[in-house]
């Protein structure tokens, strides 16, 4: 379904609170101001009870009071008056609408109410609302707990409320949990007694006032760390019992971002303690409770004497990025579900901020350049959304967490900084959570803060990166600076584009080997670039913070290859992003893409290389069985001499970012490159490390495992299941079951779809089939099997996770009637979240194929040509 894009307006600097969002929004004729709730989680039996007192200020004479409530039995509801009368209320509940209707035999006057009522609910499976998860110990015997995951609309399972984040409440929360659980919430535990039952009544401290979405319980065998004291704040990780040894980095991660964003802010933590918790069922990645964040495992708790470089990096953006929402999201949060990206593209942003000052060497913001280009990959299709458009229901909400909410909208931020200088930014932000803390905010309120600390036009520029869909095609022509909308291919039948028109463009040019910048603002019309300092090429999108294609003539390109020495990291990896881009377009030959990669020597940047090994794996999808000798052996020649200069062993003085390039070029080699000496190498290490000799190297591991399970070797498949069965750490347990995808033997690809739909944790199963999918052997039978099974995946797996899982489908482009059936099937089977998200991977597949078509006839010459050499 395409929607049209909005037009670019300044927001009102007020939530919209009135009716273009119903029949979603709230009467609002009552203002919740504290909630007081008590639950008792029944663990064994997946069900839990509760009480709710919540305090209400009514605005107007009404009969009735309207909230949400979903899957829950309310009963023994009364709203009781100032005066102390109580009045008892008849209570309809409409499960579509997901709402209960409190009604009274006589007007409620305006003034302030108690409304009470008891509430019974299910602890579901699926990872939303009220849920269990489970673990099994290390004695092997299993456990439940219960936890919770609110946003985007889901406390309304856990306890009616008015479930929309600008009715922001305090909540006082108390917990009556069995003697032999813990219990967890947004605040400090301000009493622990015993019932009468024996069971523990834990009572937290009330909240600052929040949004309902940011509420936490989570109750079960937990554990936690001694506190740590970071300027008065106490830190804990809440943990699995057993797993102590892997939650040092995480308290030292979140000791840094805690300091780091209580300057960078100028604002302390908000919140009375943090807690970071480890769920063994989840959903999301992480979820910003305040005070009380949930994780999955594998984004909290980690070795660092066993994890990959990358692996750690994940861990410190995750929980850099959840602390960030402390203030950006639970302190100032937006008014409505469209303004999402003001919460998660400013936390992406503060994520990459932060940990670059944690780690420089990891050289955050240049890695950060590949997120973005997942963003500009969706935004270069038709049926691309703005950062910012209308949402009504929860679903419509649910499908605005994707990259262009994320990488974009952190992109679109970034973009800004550089543009408005980054202390000027700061103090704008400032400014802003300063005016807000405690209430809500639309997009307009932070372009006016920033409009205020830098003096500078921001609504007119950033309204144009936010409030429309796509991005620019930057060229250089005839000396002068061109903006056009970039399209990876033409307006699809009777559907209108979500692409833009014209963009406010910051623009920052210099000639290659120069550090002297020319800026400007670059408009709908052209502009004339003057004489660059230094007589080099010019390279446009200097820096690399622009959020926009950059094109360059075939002339211009070649010269550019002659220079890549006198690029900055992230000006190569955007020159070869862009180039491929122009190729998947149709604009550049894919010749020319890869004469420019045959240049790249000795470049250590993981992301260049990376779009080069993600180009020859397209070639890889569509090219004809006769001609793949040809590819394997210019994979060979694109990446074999940067391989064999970096060698299996870390080297002294290297970056800290070249083992990531090392594996990169291991896992590409041995498997579309067929190159023997790396295949011999993987399996030896592979072997010797099963045989009790030397651990393959952390950051080699996954690409090893890449390797060996490219031979198809039934034993080493059994070898990965029981390591996946019994694994030493999250991420070790990750590594191993995504292993298990790259086995080429259809067989086993039909074994690992059954384990996605059996024993996988439903958080990692849908990921599961992604990857069975993308797979150029396996996708094919995946793709029927999960057309057989289409009713029963669907109810299994968190309705979140739908369309992420058929993103897969993207590279089923091996032919145009594999493609159509996968589109007819796709556009007859919606999906309840994210269908905007499945309607970009159908455009995507539609692009992939395309190009197959247009490549394959001549891809063996030009690939044969790439292995030959400059001399051919």
């Amino acid at each position: 379904m395409a929607v049209a894009s909005r037009p670019m307006a300044s927001r009102s600097s007020a939530p919209d609170v009135a009716a273009p969002d119903a029949p979603y929004r709230l009467p609002r004729t009552a203002v919740p101001r504290r909630y007081t709730l008590c639950l008792a989680p029944d663990i064994a039996a997946a069900s839990f009870e509760g009480t709710a007192e919540i305090e209400l200020d009514v605005l107007e004479p009404l009969d009735q009071l309207v909230c949400n409530a979903a899957e829950l039995v309310i009963g023994d509801a009364a709203v009781t008056l100032a005066d102390g009368s109580r009045r008892e209320a008849t209570v309809t509940l409409d499960e579509a609408a997901e709402r209960a209707t409190f009604a009274f035999s006589e007007p409620l006057a305006p003034g302030a109410v108690v409304l009470s009522c008891s509430f019974t609910g299910v602890l579901n499976d699926l990872l939303r609302g009220f849920y269990r998860s489970t673990y099994v110990d290390e004695a092997g015997v299993s456990h439940t707990i219960a936890t919770t995951q609110m946003e985007s609309t889901d406390a309304r399972r856990a306890f009616p409320c008015w479930d929309e984040p600008d009715r922001k409440a305090v909540f006082d929360v108390t917990l009556v949990v069995d003697p032999d659980s813990n219990a967890y919430s947004n605040s400090s535990v301000v009493s622990d007694t015993l019932d009468a039952d024996g069971r523990r009544r834990v009572r937290f401290a009330p909240t600052m006032v929040m949004s309902s979405y940011l509420v936490a319980f989570v109750v079960g065998p937990l554990v936690a760390t001694e506190p740590r004291d970071v300027d008065g704040v106490p830190v804990r990780i809440v943990y699995v019992p057993g797993k102590e040894r892997l939650t040092g980095y995480a308290l030292d991660v979140a000791e840094h971002a805690l300091r780091f964003f209580s300057d960078y802010f100028d604002i302390a933590y908000p919140a009375d303690k943090l807690d970071l918790v480890a769920v063994p069922d989840f959903a999301f990645g992480a979820m910003e409770n305040l005070g009380c964040v949930t994780f999955r495992e594998t984004a909290l708790l980690v070795d660092p004497r066993t994890a990959a470089r990358t692996e750690l990096e994940r861990v410190a953006d995750v929980i850099a990025h959840e602390i960030a929402h402390m203030w950006f999201g639970d302190l100032v949060t937006m008014g409505w579900w469209e303004g999402i990206w003001l919460n998660e593209a400013f936390a992406t942003f503060m994520e990459v901020l932060c940990v670059d000052a944690f780690r420089p060497g990891w050289q955050r913001w240049v890695s950060f350049g590949l997120e973005r280009e997942m963003a500009l990959t969706v935004d270069g299709l038709h049926s691309t959304r703005p950062i910012e458009y209308p949402v009504g229901s929860p679903e419509e909400a649910d499908g605005m967490f994707d990259v262009l909410t994320y990488q974009k909208g952190g992109s679109v931020l970034r973009m800004l900084e550089q543009y408005l200088g980054a202390t000027v930014f700061r103090d704008g932000v400032r400014r802003y959570l300063r005016q807000h803390a405690h209430a809500n905010t639309v997009t307009s309120d932070l372009w006016d803060a920033l409009e205020a600390a830098s003096g500078e036009p921001v609504h007119a520029v950033a309204d144009t990166w936010i409030l429309q869909g796509g991005h620019p095609l930057v060229t250089l022509r005839d000396g002068r600076l061109h903006q056009e909308p970039f399209a990876y291919g033409p307006e699809r039948p009777n559907e209108a584009s979500n692409i833009g028109s014209a963009w406010q463009v910051p623009v920052i040019v210099r000639a290659a080997g120069s550090a002297d910048e020319t800026r400007l603002l670059l408009g709908e019309e052209p502009v004339v670039l003057a004489d660059l300092a230094g007589g080099g090429p010019a390279v446009v999108n200097a820096g690399g913070w622009g959020v926009y294609r950059t094109g360059y003539g075939s002339a211009q390109l070649s010269e550019l290859g002659a220079h890549l020495g006198e690029l900055a990291p992230l000006e190569r990896a955007n020159l070869f992003s862009d180039t491929w881009a122009l190729v998947l377009a149709g604009h550049v030959s894919l010749g020319e893409f890869l004469t420019l990669g045959a240049q790249l020597g000795d470049d250590d940047e993981p992301s260049t290389f990376s779009t080069v090994a993600g180009a020859l794996s397209l070639c890889d999808r569509v090219i004809a069985e006769s001609d793949r000798p040809a590819l394997a052996a210019a994979a060979r020649s694109l990446l074999g001499t940067r391989a064999a200069s970096l060698g299996w062993e870390p080297q002294r003085g290297e970056g800290e970012r070249t083992p990531s390039l090392r594996a990169l070029l291991v896992s590409t080699l041995g498997t579309l490159g067929a190159d023997e000496d790396t295949r011999r190498e993987a399996r030896a290490r592979y072997d010797a490390a099963v045989g009790g000799g030397a651990a393959i190297d952390p950051n080699l591991e996954s690409a090893v495992l890449d390797v060996v399970a490219d031979a198809g070797l039934v034993a080493d498949y059994e070898a990965f299941l029981a390591r996946y069965r019994a694994p030493k750490t999250p991420q070790e347990e990750q590594r191993y079951l995504h292993a298990l995808c790259d086995f080429p033997d259809l067989d086993l690809a039909e074994r690992t779809f059954a384990l996605a739909v059996s024993e996988v944790r439903t958080q990692d199963a849908p990921y599961l089939i992604l990857d069975l999918l993308a797979g150029r052997l396996s996708g094919p039978g995946t793709w029927e099997r999960l057309k057989a099974s289409w009713d029963d995946v669907m109810a299994r797996f968190p309705v979140n996770s739908h369309s992420r899982m058929l993103s897969g489908i993207r590279v089923l482009c091996r032919d145009e009637a594999l493609a159509d059936d996968v589109s007819r099937f796709v556009a007859e089977h919606p999906v309840r979240s994210g269908q905007r998200s499945v309607e970009q991977s159908l455009e995507r597949l539609g692009i992939n194929t395309a190009f197959g078509t247009r490549e394959r006839d001549g891809l063996g010459a030009v690939l044969a040509a790439v292995a030959a050499g400059p001399s051919s």
